[in-house]
């Protein structure tokens, strides 16, 4: 388990030419062999990675025969904005297994952006699962659970269901570890804690065709359909349309991984759970690692505002 000493300082904010806050963090960096690169703070820090396991949680359900096209798969591993893109994508997964939004046991929840959040208040409705960002993941699941005639009420959600020990199973293999606890969710699925450099192992397992064919399916839906894993202003679709070939994926409670198909790949935690401190970082570890994030950086930058204007950034200084 992460404790206070795994962590260092890895960005500060700024506010009017003066520095204001400290985030800590730790970072590690793996190289094509899998070995480790450089790491500030501790790479064996065990945490949860939360929504950056999706793309792993992905490939169990392809390895278990779910088939969907890349657009709608990309869903299956996005913590999405809940734009009606999003929406209509997770009805169509659903419907491939003779399902709807009914369906459903994760949380409910207005969508994550602000405006369609907006938008549905003013038309006198309230959160509902489909514009939950985890819905894909869950339509996923159920289909999953469909085509194996397992059991697809809320059951699907318990540690010992079979899809769920097929999802256990792919991420000790992909991490090459065994989760050192596996707790609940934010949409109520199981959330499988493991170290910083197990979950960059994972994602370049999946970057670079380690994780055979379901992790080559999984890698080109999100590289091909960013915008479905985030959504037009999100820095995870952002990234990945900055920096050709990137795997990325944000995480609840400041987390974040990335890889290239060479191998080489990163992974993040900022210890207090912030995201803002987050994108910076990420920049500043692939740049370390020696991938072109020219173009990516200005899009990813962390503006502290005042008035209504930015009057600061969040930078990195680690590593």
């Amino acid at each position: 388990m992460a404790t206070p000493d795994d962590f260092v300082p890895v960005a500060i904010a700024s506010r009017s030419g003066v520095d204001e806050s400290v985030h800590f963090g730790a970072v590690v960096a793996i190289g094509p062999s899998g070995d480790i690169e450089f790491a500030v703070g501790n790479p064996e820090a065990s945490v949860f990675p939360r929504s950056a396991n999706k793309p792993m949680q992905a490939v169990a359900m392809v390895r278990a025969g779910l088939d969907l096209p890349p657009e709608l798969l990309a869903l299956v591993c996005a913590s999405h904005d809940g734009l009606p893109m999003h929406t209509d994508a997770a009805k169509r997964i659903l419907a491939t297994a003779g399902l709807d939004a009914t369906a459903l046991a994760n949380t409910a929840s207005l969508p994550l952006d602000a405006s369609a959040a907006k938008a549905v208040l003013s038309a006198g409705a309230g959160p509902t699962p489909l514009m939950m960002n985890c819905s894909g993941k869950h339509s996923g699941m159920l289909a999953t659970c469909v085509r194996n005639g397992w059991a697809h009420d809320a059951s699907y959600l318990e540690v010992d269901h079979p899809l769920q020990r097929a999802i256990t199973d792919t991420i000790d293999e992909l991490s090459g570890q065994t989760p050192a606890a596996i707790g609940i969710d934010g949409c109520g699925a199981p959330a499988h804690m493991f170290s910083l450099v197990g979950l960059a192992r994972s994602f370049a397992a999946i970057a670079s065709g380690r994780a055979g064919a379901a992790g080559t399916a999984v890698y080109g839906a999100m590289t091909t359909y960013p915008q479905m894993v985030g959504g037009p202003t999100r820095d995870v679709t952002r990234l990945m349309r900055s920096v050709h070939g990137l795997l990325a994926k944000d995480g609840a409670d400041g987390v974040y991984a990335a890889a290239l198909p060479d191998g080489r790949a990163v992974a993040l935690k900022i210890a207090d759970g912030g995201d803002r401190a987050r994108p910076p970082v990420m920049i500043a570890a692939l740049r370390a690692l020696g991938v072109d994030v020219d173009v990516a950086a200005p899009l990813m930058e962390e503006r502290i505002m005042g008035h209504g204007q930015p009057v600061g950034v969040v930078r990195a200084i680690a590593p």
